[in-house]
């Protein structure tokens, strides 16, 4: 499963490409809102370390609009990912973008009925929402569970499922297990994914006993 980081944060995007971790990048606009910067400088910065793919989201709600955006950010970088929200514009505006060869994230899916258009569009990914499901109630890693059977029962599918919305470890653990293609997450759950007392307590154990021991490398 590819790891894609879930933020515009270049500081924390290079330390963990640094760690071998970062096979993509998605952003929003309230992610790139928060960097304070022009979307364009951000997301250049980004494809300059990241080689996956970037998605960059529009904000225009009709096609052509869509379209028009897509074509500015599509020239940042070959590696820009267009991000398109699962509506009938933009199913439209993803057929039109594929025809181009272009790459769409088709954005903010909820069900697997969705997920069957994004992927019938030519979407490259399509991404659920899973934390979202689960706070209102709903089993948001059976529909990732739904919507990768379907697509495997299909060999004319091509369209990778990026899960997204992950609030947890557990959720990155429980995707890989059902064979998503991608899992996208803020820094800190990495982070998280990283930590455990044991390899901590087993380091300082190891520590100790060389420091004892009066050796050097």
């Amino acid at each position: 499963m590819k790891f894609f980081v879930d933020s515009a944060d270049i500081d924390e995007i290079e330390r963990l490409a640094d760690m071998g971790l970062v096979d993509g990048v998605t952003t929003n606009p309230a992610i790139i809102a928060k960097t304070g910067k022009k979307i364009h400088q951000v997301l250049e910065d980004l494809c300059d370390i990241v080689s996956g793919p970037v998605s960059a989201q529009v904000i225009s709600q009709d096609m052509d609009g869509m379209l028009r955006e897509a074509g500015n950010l599509s020239k940042i970088a070959p590696n820009i990912t267009i991000k398109v929200p699962l509506t009938e514009a933009g199913l439209r505006a993803c057929t039109r973008l594929r025809e181009r060869d272009v790459m769409v994230n088709v954005t903010l899916c909820f069900s697997t009925t969705q997920a069957l258009l994004a992927a019938k569009a030519g979407a490259t990914f399509v991404s659920p929402f899973v934390g979202r499901l689960d706070d209102y109630g709903h089993d948001g890693m059976k529909v990732i569970e739904q919507i990768i059977t379907c697509f495997r029962n299909d060999p004319q599918i091509a369209t990778e499922v990026l899960v997204s919305s992950v609030r947890n470890p557990n959720t990155m653990v429980k995707a890989a297990e059902l064979g998503a293609h991608v899992a996208t997450a803020a820094p800190e759950i990495y982070y998280k994914m990283i930590e455990h007392p044991l390899s901590e307590k087993g380091l300082a154990q190891f520590l100790k006993a060389w420091e004892t021991a009066g050796q050097s490398i």
